[in-house]
C-alpha cells in the first residue's frame, strides 16, 4: 500500500523509514509515555523497527517531521489509519515524540490526515483511547470526535485491565465543521 506524502503548515507526513525507529525510541521505548499503548516500551531501537515495519500489519503508517527551520527533518511523531470493521471506515491513531509533546503536532498532523483519508473514500474514522489518557481524549474532542462507547474492562494490557472509550468522526460531521 503506497503512502502518500501529506504536508500541513509545520510538518511533512511521509512514509516510513528505518532510520525513523531510532528517532522515535526515546518516546516509545520510554514506560511512562507507553503507558496507553497495548504493549510495554521497547526494549531496542531493533524491537522497535520490527514492530513498525511488521509486513503483516495492515495498516498506513506516516513519520511527521519538521518542514523548515532549525528542526527541519526533526521527527515529531507517528500516524496511522487502517481499516477498522469494514471497508470505509478507518481507525486512526498517533503518538508524538516526548519533546514535541504540547505545542500543536499531534491535532495539526492528525487533522491533516483525517482530511487526506475523507478526501480518498474514507466515510467514517474511529480511535479507541483508555479512559485514563486525558490528553489524547482533549484532542478526539476538540477535533469535533463523538464518544460512542465506553467499554468497561475492555482491554488487558502490560498495565493491567483498561477501560476504553471508542470515538468516531463522520466525513458529514467533519464537512460541517
Amino acid at each position: 500500500m503506497t503512502v502518500a506524502t501529506i504536508t500541513t503548515a509545520r510538518f511533512t507526513m511521509r512514509p516510513l523509514r528505518k532510520g525513523d525507529a531510532a528517532a522515535l525510541f526515546p518516546t516509545l521505548g520510554d514506560p511512562a509515555q507507553c503507558q496507553y499503548l497495548t504493549r510495554p516500551a521497547f526494549t531496542s531501537v531493533e524491537e522497535l523497527w520490527d514492530w513498525l515495519s511488521d509486513p503483516d500489519w495492515p495498516g498506513q503508517s506516516w513519520i511527521a517531521e519538521h518542514r523548515d527551520g532549525p528542526l527541519a527533518g526533526q521527527v515529531v511523531g507517528r500516524f496511522v489509519c487502517y481499516t477498522a470493521h469494514q471497508e470505509g471506515v478507518e481507525e486512526t491513531g498517533y503518538i508524538v515524540c516526548s519533546d514535541a509533546q504540547g505545542q500543536g503536532a499531534a491535532k495539526e498532523c492528525t487533522t491533516a490526515l483525517i482530511a487526506h483519508r475523507f478526501e480518498h473514500g474514507v466515510r467514517k474514522i474511529i480511535a479507541e483511547v483508555d479512559t485514563r489518557n486525558v490528553p489524547s481524549i482533549g484532542l478526539l474532542e476538540a477535533m469535533g470526535f463523538t464518544r460512542e462507547g465506553h467499554f468497561r474492562e475492555h482491554e488487558t494490557t502490560h498495565i493491567g485491565m483498561c477501560d476504553v472509550y471508542w470515538y468516531g468522526l463522520l466525513k458529514g460531521d467533519w464537512a460541517k465543521r
